[in-house]
């Protein structure tokens, strides 16, 4: 159903009012800062990743535990980028994310649903899969 022109104008001024009243507010509803935030983290996680890599290579010359410490810095690094990098993927390509043109967004009234894996989801829960195969060897008689 089409709004209105005076709904609209109604609308736009509610966008316009709460950009005014709390702009960080309205720019997380947005998504802008998340997607921003995340961006950062993976830039400086690959910088810090290259600084990881260069004191491993400046430990192997010198002193063994610069190396280590290299090691778990790149490690952390990597960690924290790929975590940056995949959050975002998976904004991105979740079907439940409803846009609107004014580009607020909501994801499903705010629920969350489980995501099937595969068979094992048609079957239930890990418990439940237990206790109908214990039930199935009693009824069998043992086998």
């Amino acid at each position: 159903m089409a709004l209105s022109e005076q709904e609209l104008r109604l609308l736009e001024q509610m966008e316009r009012a709460l950009l005014e009243e709390d702009p960080k507010f309205a720019s997380t509803l947005r998504g802008t800062a998340l997607r921003h935030s995340a961006r950062r983290r993976a830039v400086v996680a690959g910088f810090v990743f290259a600084l990881g890599i260069a004191l491993l290579f400046v430990g192997v010359l010198t002193q063994w535990y610069v190396g280590i410490a290299g090691f778990v810095l790149m490690l952390g690094s990597a960690v924290v980028g790929l975590g940056a990098v995949r959050g975002r993927q998976a904004a991105a390509a979740d079907p439940r994310m409803a846009s609107h043109p004014s580009g607020f967004t909501s994801i499903d009234g705010g629920r969350r649903t489980r995501r099937s894996r595969g068979r094992s989801a048609n079957r239930g829960s890990f418990m439940e899969r237990m206790e109908n195969r214990w039930r199935t060897r009693r009824e069998n008689g043992g086998m």
